[in-house]
């Protein structure tokens, strides 16, 4: 298990504001800008740092966000829940307690809605007892990474 340090825990609290650069961070930590670079480089390595670009579904156009409540048919949480985080326009999945063993966020948007997520994704993974979709109205403080369709970019390259 990785441990947080002092350095590290100050980087990701300035990198809240994706604008501020490795040089200004390292002033204001007291080190070099080298060492805030690669330790920006191993938190991202180690899986517990993701830079992206978050966006507030609500004030979106043609946007929402769902939460669904599965009940699966068997204890195989994990597997299940890896299977459905892949599924496209999935944000999140949480394994939890109470009656629902999943709870899933979709980031819904235009031409993507509930129904073609449930119809022509979500009814592929087998195993699963029940949903129940909660549609969220407004959302309060609610940021997910923007899903970027391949649609969307048009003749641009995401992979610079």
């Amino acid at each position: 298990m990785f441990r947080l340090d002092r350095v590290n825990k100050g980087i990701i609290g300035h990198l809240q504001d994706g604008r501020k650069s490795y040089k200004k961070i390292a002033v204001a930590l007291k080190v070099s800008e080298n060492t805030v670079k690669t330790r920006v480089r191993k938190l991202v390595a180690e899986g517990i740092l993701r830079i992206a670009g978050y966006v507030d579904p609500g004030v979106m156009e043609s946007h929402q966000i769902a939460y669904l409540g599965v009940k699966l048919k068997d204890m195989d949480y994990l597997t299940k829940g890896e299977e459905i985080s892949r599924l496209e326009r999935v944000v999140s999945v949480a394994v939890v307690t109470g009656r629902f063993d999943l709870i899933v966020m979709v980031h819904l948007k235009h031409g993507f809605n509930l129904l073609r997520f449930l119809s022509e994704k979500l009814s592929k993974i087998d195993r699963i007892d029940a949903i129940e979709t909660f549609m969220v109205y407004k959302g309060l403080n609610i940021k997910v990474p923007y899903i970027v369709d391949a649609k969307d970019m048009g003749e641009y390259d995401l992979n610079l």
